[in-house]
């Protein structure tokens, strides 16, 4: 029998925190879902905890239900980082190759990636990811894999993602309290990635978008690998605070009228009907435009997709990425968003689901589950660096290479 082992994935968003429990057998790409929890987000805002104690008891609450659902105990599990508090910067690092015969070794990219993090940051940041872009040898450029070959000058372009040091040490508090093992902090992008971008994909040219609560996560990627992300500081809480403004009606009304009536696609509804709210509010009683409701959502999404095509435009890749666009987060669901996403960006546009899922599939077979179903396939496929909670980084870890070695063609 394969060889198989149980990775446990946790969310820990702005509107839900979630849990799953997964197996995978060492030859496959397939996860199987045995157990899923979830459980409010109260503690928690824009990706960082407010309330400790709150927020404990909530992931407590999550952990409890996949735990009983799957019937497996939870020790460790991979953590995903978003929200605000992310930044990203490009790095460049340079060294001399003096093994023997002028051969690149491991150790050699080790060190290079080393080099690449001597960047100055902020006092309050700590790096979350190193990720090589590419690699040059001596006048060779756009290497992916420099191992054996052979030079004098190694050099790397790398993107790192970094995380607010506060932000981070909080969510390690939290999981103390709840009595399990942070085994890796994973920028929410890339677990998104690997949840529902392909290979070609990824080697063609693509930008993933998550749209969340708080914000919205972009990566781009080109060559199979990331070579650009960003948070834009708008979300779904955003639309809701707008109706709650152009609509006069409390938040919690607000929020019924986006998922039970709401769209992008304000020129589809007659400018005389009307929604209700005595219907689905105990607070608010009057009657509004739903029209107008549409109005407000849809300038609200607009303004999140002119954001990320600005940010496609800082790397010289607005309108020009062939595989387009791919769309996932719980926010993605508005109908008229892709319509409204492939207009403003002026790229094919298509919404991501969860892939290569079994199990309790229609717990998760939905846009808003990419996150967390990507830290499965993350742990799966390139494992954990220990020393990720030490907030040392005096080597690039197993999960590293095997991103590396991820690039080569299969």
């Amino acid at each position: 029998m394969a060889n198989q082992k149980t990775i446990v994935g946790l969310d820990i968003g702005s509107s839900k925190i979630r849990v799953i429990v997964a197996t995978v057998e060492d030859k496959k790409n397939t996860v199987n879902v045995i157990g899923v929890g979830v459980s409010p987000s109260n503690g928690i805002r824009r990706g960082m905890i407010t309330d400790i104690d709150e927020a404990t008891s909530n992931i407590t609450a999550a952990l409890d239900d996949a735990e009983r659902m799957s019937g497996e105990p939870i020790h460790r599990v991979f953590v995903g980082a978003s929200g605000t508090h992310i930044e990203t910067y490009d790095s460049k690092g340079v060294i001399a190759i003096s093994g023997q015969n002028a051969e690149i070794t491991e150790d050699d990219v080790d060190r290079v990636l080393e080099a690449a993090q001597a960047v100055s940051l902020p006092a309050n940041r700590e790096i979350l990811r190193v990720i090589p872009k590419s690699f040059s040898v001596d006048s060779h450029k756009s290497v992916k894999y420099p191992v054996g070959m052979t030079g004098i000058r190694l050099e790397v372009e790398a993107h790192i993602i970094t995380g607010q040091v506060s932000a981070i040490k909080n969510i390690d508090k939290c999981l103390y309290q709840t009595g399990v093992d942070p085994q890796e902090i994973v920028p929410s992008v890339l677990a998104c990635a690997e949840s529902v971008l392909n290979r070609k994909q990824k080697e063609l040219g693509s930008v993933l978008i998550e749209i969340g609560s708080s914000c919205t996560n972009i990566a781009v990627f080109e060559e199979g690998s990331v070579i650009y992300s960003a948070v834009v500081p708008v979300g779904g809480e955003h639309v809701t605070n707008d109706l709650a403004i152009g609509l006069r009606c409390s938040i919690e009304t607000a929020e019924k009228v986006k998922i039970e009536y709401g769209t992008c696609i304000p020129k589809d509804i007659s400018e005389r009907e009307e929604i209700d709210l005595s219907q689905i509010s105990k607070t608010d009683s009057h009657a509004v435009s739903k029209n107008q409701a549409a109005k407000i959502i849809e300038a609200r999404y607009h303004e999140i997709f002119l954001m990320c095509r600005d940010e496609l435009s800082r790397i010289g890749r607005d309108g020009m990425l062939p595989a387009g666009a791919i769309l996932c987060g719980g926010a993605v669901k508005m109908p008229g968003t892709i319509d409204l996403a492939r207009e403003t960006l002026q790229l094919p546009v298509q919404m991501g689901f969860p892939q290569d899922i079994e199990g309790i599939v229609d717990r998760i077979d939905d846009p808003s589950f990419a996150h967390i179903v990507g830290l499965v396939h993350f742990g799966h496929r390139f494992g954990a660096t220990p020393s990720m909670f030490d907030f040392n980084f005096g080597r690039i870890g197993e999960s590293t290479w095997k991103w590396l070695k991820g690039l080569l063609p299969q």
